[in-house]
């Protein structure tokens, strides 16, 4: 199994969605072990995650509020280090309460099978 480490996302905009941002490639298992958020507005914006189709049982976050940057910030950021396994050709969805505001990149490991 090679192991290649990778940025799978952005960085990019989240779309009040909920649309697919990442999907696994065929014969290969992706890990996430980053989601960076960043929310560079005047005022809060929720964020919803979810690994698959969007249901509340999938989410990783689910309506999750990143607040307002702060005065003098440029942004109010959100890492989060994580461990979530995608099998093959399985997706990750994300919406945004406020469209284009928050940007999102994504780190992980792809393992090509076989």
């Amino acid at each position: 199994m090679a192991r290649t480490p990778k940025r799978l996302v952005g960085p990019v905009a989240i779309a009040t969605g909920p649309a697919t941002i990442y999907t696994a490639p065929a014969a290969t298992k992706t890990i996430i072990r980053n989601i960076h958020m960043q929310n560079p507005s005047g005022s809060a914006v929720t964020v919803t995650l979810a690994i698959g189709t969007d249901a509340a049982g999938k989410r990783i976050f689910d309506a999750f509020s990143i607040p307002a940057a702060a005065a003098g910030v440029t942004a109010n950021i959100i890492d989060h280090w994580c461990y979530y396994v995608l099998e093959t050709t399985e997706i990750l969805q994300a919406a945004a309460g406020t469209n284009n505001i928050v940007v999102i990149t994504v780190d992980g490991d792809e393992y090509t099978l076989g």
